[in-house]
């Protein structure tokens, strides 16, 4: 594989170095100076490569992307014939529909302004509703999507001591979650469930259980994504009313909206394990060595 650069920024140091690592190739910061007027000066380093990939988690996004605008048009000027992004965590992905007259559907649109500018795009769980591909969101030259079931599902099994092991239960807390619980627990070696849900807006969630024994058993949640922590926090409460013994949560983008902690907390969830996609203290899982494959 031909030797690039990733660029990123320094809130991404740690992630971004560690991903080059894995690659075999330097990193270097991409400095950022806001004027008082509130635009910003970005700079990049002097010479850049033929290849390049911009290492850039996309969780609190809006002045993202226009951070990326800028790195990818001053990297193209600068020579670069090869521009991939790395966004563990894409954003704007779910909006794909227009429910009421004059929504702007974000997705198709972020889509195509990350397509335009970049050659490779890789990303990790992209949360999708309506369509079937990552490809029909982004339509860049090759689009990677990847999956972190596997890695959660090593984690998880590896907390569990063997005494447990029958009597733990890995579970999807709605019916979208069944691909991650489903491949985590093929991973970990360990049964699974999966709840069925009922959404009435953005914190108004409605869960049911499954019909299976829950008394004295550990239960472990699994999904995707923690944004506002009701859905998962709504079907722990249910677990430990159904005599689970312990419920904990692993997933892979820790947005943690708001309050989400405390919804959490208050749910019976004991402990919550995430990958690193979005910097978030209950981050256990490094993606890094799955990023990097992409690009092998």
């Amino acid at each position: 594989m031909p030797v690039g650069l990733v660029l990123c920024f320094e809130r991404d140091r740690d992630r971004g170095v560690e991903f080059a690592a894995r690659l075999g190739w330097e990193a270097r910061i991409v400095e950022r100076h806001r004027f008082p007027d509130g635009e910003l000066r970005l700079r990049l380093p002097p010479r850049l490569p033929a290849r390049a990939i911009v290492f850039a988690p996309l969780d609190q996004p809006n002045e993202k992307l226009v951070e990326l605008l800028l790195v990818a048009g001053g990297a193209r000027r600068a020579g670069v014939e090869e521009l991939g992004l790395v966004a563990p965590y894409l954003c704007y992905m779910r909006q794909d529909a227009a429910f009421n007259p004059g929504e702007v559907v974000s997705q198709p649109i972020v889509g195509a302004f990350l397509a335009e500018r970049f050659d490779v795009v890789v990303t990790v769980d992209p949360h999708l509703h309506r369509v079937a591909s990552l490809e029909q969101a982004v339509p860049a030259r090759r689009v990677v999507a990847l999956a972190a079931a596997g890695l959660i599902g090593e984690y998880v099994g590896s907390r569990v001591p063997e005494s447990r092991r029958s009597r733990t239960l890995l579970v999807g807390p709605d019916e979208e979650s069944r691909p991650w619980v489903q491949a985590a627990a093929a991973r970990a070696g360990l049964a699974y469930v999966v709840c069925g849900k009922i959404r009435r807006g953005d914190t108004d969630v409605e869960v049911a259980l499954p019909g299976v024994a829950l008394a004295g058993r550990d239960a472990v949640l699994v999904d995707d994504m923690v944004s506002t922590g009701r859905t998962l926090a709504a079907a722990a409460a249910l677990l430990r009313d159904a005599g689970a013994a312990a419920v904990d949560a692993a997933v892979t983008h820790a947005l943690f909206v708001d309050d989400a902690d405390e919804v959490m907390r208050a749910g019976g969830i004991r402990e919550v394990w995430s990958t690193d996609s979005i910097a978030h203290p209950t981050n256990r899982i490094a993606l890094a060595p799955l990023l990097a494959g992409a690009f092998v």
